[in-house]
């Protein structure tokens, strides 16, 4: 190890952790002091603040009125309505505060956010689509989640320019998709994960530039293919004919042959492309980005987390968003042209040289604000001249250390520290963090967070999803009526709604695509989806090519690997811990066999 490492103990998990000279590099630069919590539980504490897949009915703190938002009616938070919160006919300078040297800074920042009101939801540009929150140019989407430009999608989430499509997760510039993960570019992509610029694609995983194949897994560039072997165009369409996927039945047998297929075959160490210097998940056109996770176009990155639009430089410890932001640390939901932000939630947009900061867009120069819009040298929401600002802010940095905020569970926050779980405006199970920290609720509890109970939707099922028509040929629209029971009766962890009912334009959609009614509610299903995601943790491995077979002997290699029939020496990065029976095969073994 270098010797100007450094190991220190996690103040949260008291798990070691290692700071690296670059990381030093990199505070110096934004003149803050090292991390005290680990990498993976900074991420957890910033995902904890982002909301997902969460919408409520509730009443606007401003008028009355009942207003979707992102905040139960049980939220000790205000909400306004988002085109009220967004207008000038209120202004958050009206809940300044003078510094109160007698009280941790953070103390102050919380009941500022607690005064001030919060938008209802991050939403712009929605025709026809109300039922969806972190999202803007939607036309006619139900329940869609963090989504840009889609058309016609019903129970979608983190999906960009989809058009006409189901239950998809995770999905890029793609048309009449169901049922899958991860898609870029695919047009009638069902039940599949893990593929790229394919076409009429079922039951499939890791397929590239493919057209006409069912239950395949590794192929580029090929068509006509049913559990990977070949079929003229014929025989191949009456094959398919033969397995009737408008049976749910049929589907299930089919989804198990496929998986039998895949657990047959080796799995790439990482997966991204066009990449230069990079240690991570699903990385894409980046450079020198390191221990990262769903990142396009970053340079000089660390530690950060679904920072999807171009571009993210010099960035540490920052989950969601991006789009040309620079110089940015420990903050959650930031993003576009916005740079030198640190130990923020929600700023963007034009924002500069912010601090411990919520919900404020553009402006520069602001410490310790909630719901400000262009300002400059505000402090608690307070205005001051450029002098005073400086002056002050460097009095409180010095107070937060000599007085830092300590936490019900004994962790102190000295200045350096992201925002703690307390000043979190939602509840764990309502954020994304639940998804990569799975945490039942008297773990999280335990850790510091609120829980949200589940709430009961009156529903009285009309009929048990097993007792559905096993054809969507059968499927009358008398179904419209009915409330379906969800398989898994709310006995799972998974946000069970209990029970479901099916829309006009997704039983057109069922039909249309000759796809069986679902057995789950819309929850489990997205839970059943995101079991393909890679995790975000990662493990040093070996290649398991073993030279002309894996190491288990349970794939044999279709092709000859630079390291001949000796087993290859090459050793990595993954996030297929070394208990998971993927057969894991370095870049270039994997490149051997599938290209």
């Amino acid at each position: 190890m270098d010797k100007n490492s450094e190991t220190k103990n996690c103040q949260n998990c008291k798990q070691e952790f290692v700071i690296e000279p670059d990381d030093f590099d990199f505070y110096e630069k934004m003149k803050v002091p090292a991390p005290t919590w680990c990498p993976e539980c900074r991420a957890q504490r910033r995902l904890a603040f982002r909301d997902y897949r969460v919408l409520y009915k509730r009443k606007d703190d401003h008028d009355g009125k009942e207003i979707f938002s992102i905040f139960p009616s049980d939220s000790p938070f205000k909400v306004y309505e988002r085109d009220y919160w967004w207008s000038d006919k209120w202004d958050a300078m009206q809940y300044g505060k003078d510094y109160d040297f007698s009280k941790p800074f953070l103390e102050q920042l919380k009941q500022l956010s607690l005064d001030v009101p919060q938008p209802s939801r991050t939403a712009w540009s929605l025709e026809n689509s109300d039922y969806s929150t972190g999202a803007n140019n939607l036309k006619n989407c139900y329940l869609v989640f963090l989504a840009t430009n889609g058309e016609d999608c019903m129970y979608g989430a983190d999906i960009n320019q989809v058009k006409s499509s189901v239950d998809v997760t995770q999905v890029d510039s793609s048309e009449s998709c169901y049922g899958s993960f991860q898609l870029v570019k695919c047009y009638k992509t069902i039940y599949s994960s893990h593929c790229e610029s394919c076409v009429d694609v079922w039951f499939s995983k890791n397929l590239q530039g493919c057209n006409n194949c069912f239950g395949c897994v590794n192929l580029v560039n090929k068509s006509y293919y049913i559990f990977n072997q070949p079929y003229a165009k014929e025989e191949y369409i009456k094959k398919i004919k033969e397995f009737n996927v408008g049976s749910y039945r049929s589907v299930e047998n089919v989804k198990s042959q496929a998986l039998r297929l895949f657990s047959k075959n080796i799995y790439r160490s990482t997966f991204g492309k066009h990449n230069s210097d990079v240690l991570g998940e699903y990385i894409d056109n980046s450079k020198n980005v390191r221990q990262s996770y769903y990142v396009r176009n970053g340079e000089n990155c660390k530690y950060v987390q679904d920072l999807f639009t171009p571009a993210s430089k010099d960035c540490y410890d920052v989950s969601h968003w991006g789009d040309n932001i620079e110089l940015v640390y420990e903050t959650a939901n930031c993003g576009t042209d916005s740079s030198r932000i640190k130990f923020c939630y929600r700023v963007y947009i034009g924002a500069h040289d912010y601090e411990y900061s919520m919900q404020c867009l553009g402006g520069s120069y602001i410490f310790g604000c909630v719901g400000l819009q262009k300002k400059q040298y505000c402090i608690l929401n307070k205005q001051y001249t450029k002098e005073e600002y400086e002056e002050l802010v460097l009095k409180i940095k010095k107070h937060m250390d000599e007085m830092p905020y300590v936490d019900k569970l004994g962790r102190i926050y000295k200045y350096g520290e992201f925002l703690p779980a307390e000043l979190c405006p939602f509840a764990y199970n309502e954020t994304a963090s639940r998804e990569f920290f799975v945490l039942t609720k008297e773990e999280a509890l335990r850790n510091g967070y609120r829980w949200k109970e589940r709430e009961d939707r009156g529903y009285t099922p009309s009929v048990k999803s097993a007792d559905l028509p096993d054809n969507i040929a059968d499927v009358t629209e008398s179904i419209l009526k009915e409330i379906i029971a969800c398989a898994h009766g709310g006995t799972c962890n998974d946000d069970c709604t209990i029970a479901y009912k099916i829309t006009p334009s997704e039983l057109r959609f069922y039909k249309q695509m000759n796809i069986p009614l679902p057995r789950l509610c819309h929850n489990c299903r997205h839970a059943e989806r995101i079991k393909e995601r890679r995790p975000m943790k990662l493990y040093h491995r070996k290649c398991q090519c073993a030279g002309v077979k894996s190491k288990s002997g349970v794939y044999s290699n279709a092709a000859k690997h630079q390291h001949g029939d000796a087993p290859c020496p090459n050793e990595f990065e993954t996030s297929y811990a070394p208990d998971r029976p993927e057969i894991v095969y370095c870049e270039a073994c994997y490149q051997q066999e599938v290209i």
